[in-house]
């Protein structure tokens, strides 16, 4: 039987949400094999505690673990560090060096940003997943290694892949099984116990009373996105604590270390840690659904009212904002007593039917066409972007506000899609 509550005390792991336990289960449940694994998660989600509950539970337990990071260390000397060197392969290399992989033996190597690696490392690397050997550089021998092997990213990999920065080979290679480690904003059950943890840990290191959130406090914790996820919470915590003389935090004074809070703000159209991630398209369906659905209610209610009214409608109120989004039309005319008239036409049964106003126009597209257009996302993120700047007359700092991103990436977007 699997035991997650005791992986979990064993690696300080803090929350419950299914996600997160669906992750631990994964990895105690892969761990008695030998097939490697590919954890991938947004920065700062905590990945590297994943590696090693797969290397204490299995029969690696006693053998060497050696975590990387390969996004730390330098293109000119990965594979030595990798694959070890002789003496005189390069200058520099007085002695001879053994690699992470031949001091790995019988044991797990954990690396993490995998998708850093340069190309040529991957080529190495691909070899000692298919069979075991590697050679060390400036050496013509081959050497065996029985390894087992993690790898993380919070890159995305078809992406990378896509754009030739990563072997597709490679990927498949080390995605035997994958695991997936949620973001912060998709625990938010687990945000305020992470919050107290913290909380005690800095009280008892700083040797102070631990900080307290009120009621309204806590709502503004459990609502914030936290694009740094559980480290940028760690970090905030710890400014708190020592920042703050009243250990009763408010909701005032949390938002004023939260400078990115807006509880009514849509999705973010892009993730400005990773802009390349999947995420970003996701949230632009998410936000261009969300507007699609409000300006149909609204129209649903206008076309009653006008049916109801026999084709007329009163300009008061909330039918003003809805009539404002319509294009303007020949056919559409508003009389000095602000009541807007739509031609109607009588049904074969006697009904009265709204006639659309683009009525005998030749272009007129079936909603079903207009659906299927709506659904290009490119086409839908040109057109938020453009009338973002028309709303604003061109002013970037405020578009780029309203659409949820940086400037910096609004004048990218502007220049890749030559928008004026």
């Amino acid at each position: 039987m699997i035991d997650i509550q005791k992986a979990k005390q064993r690696f300080g792991i803090i929350g419950s949400s299914p996600s997160l336990n669906r992750a631990i289960e994964t990895a105690i449940q892969v761990a008695p094999t030998d097939l490697s694994v590919l954890i991938t998660g947004e920065s700062g989600t905590g990945k590297e505690a994943m590696p090693q509950i797969i290397h204490q539970f299995s029969v690696r337990k006693h053998g060497p673990y050696i975590a990387v990071n390969c996004g730390a260390i330098p293109d000119g000397t990965i594979d030595s560090e990798l694959f070890g060197h002789e003496k005189g392969s390069f200058t520099g290399a007085s002695g001879e060096r053994k690699g992470y992989f031949e001091v790995a033996n019988e044991g797990t190597i954990f690396l993490d940003e995998v998708a850093e690696l340069p190309m040529q490392t991957q080529v190495r690397l691909l070899r000692v997943l298919e069979t075991g050997e590697f050679m060390k550089v400036g050496s013509s021998k081959v050497q065996k290694t029985d390894v087992r092997i993690v790898a993380a990213t919070n890159v995305n990999v078809t992406q990378a892949i896509s754009k030739n920065k990563f072997r597709e080979d490679l990927f498949y290679r080390l995605n035997t099984v994958p695991i997936q480690i949620p973001a912060l904003r998709e625990r938010k059950t687990d945000i305020y116990l992470l919050f107290r943890k913290f909380a005690s840990d800095f009280a008892e290191k700083y040797r102070m009373p631990s900080i307290r959130l009120d009621e309204a406090a806590q709502h503004v914790l459990s609502s914030h996105r936290w694009p740094g996820n559980i480290r940028q919470l760690k970090n905030i915590t710890e400014q708190i604590s020592i920042i703050e003389q009243d250990r009763n935090v408010s909701s005032d004074i949390l938002i004023k270390y939260l400078p990115t809070y807006n509880e009514n703000k849509l999705p973010v159209l892009f993730s400005e840690n990773n802009e390349e991630s999947n995420v970003t398209d996701r949230e632009l369906l998410y936000k261009v659904l969300f507007d699609m659905k409000k300006d149909m209610t609204d129209l649903k209610k206008l076309v009653a009212e006008v049916i109801k009214n026999g084709g007329e409608i009163d300009l008061g109120g909330d039918n003003a904002r809805i009539v404002q989004k319509l294009y303007d039309d020949e056919s559409l005319s508003v009389s000095h007593d602000t009541t807007l008239h739509i031609p109607t036409s009588p049904s074969a049964d006697g009904e009265t039917v709204v006639m659309p106003s683009s009525y005998g126009n030749t272009d007129y597209h079936q909603p079903s066409e207009i659906i299927e257009e709506s659904l290009s996302l490119e086409d839908q993120e040109i057109e938020l972007i453009k009338k973002a700047l028309e709303k604003y007359r061109g002013k970037r700092k405020y578009a780029a506000k309203e659409l949820g991103i940086s400037e910096r990436t609004l004048y990218r977007k502007i220049k890749e899609y030559n928008l004026s």
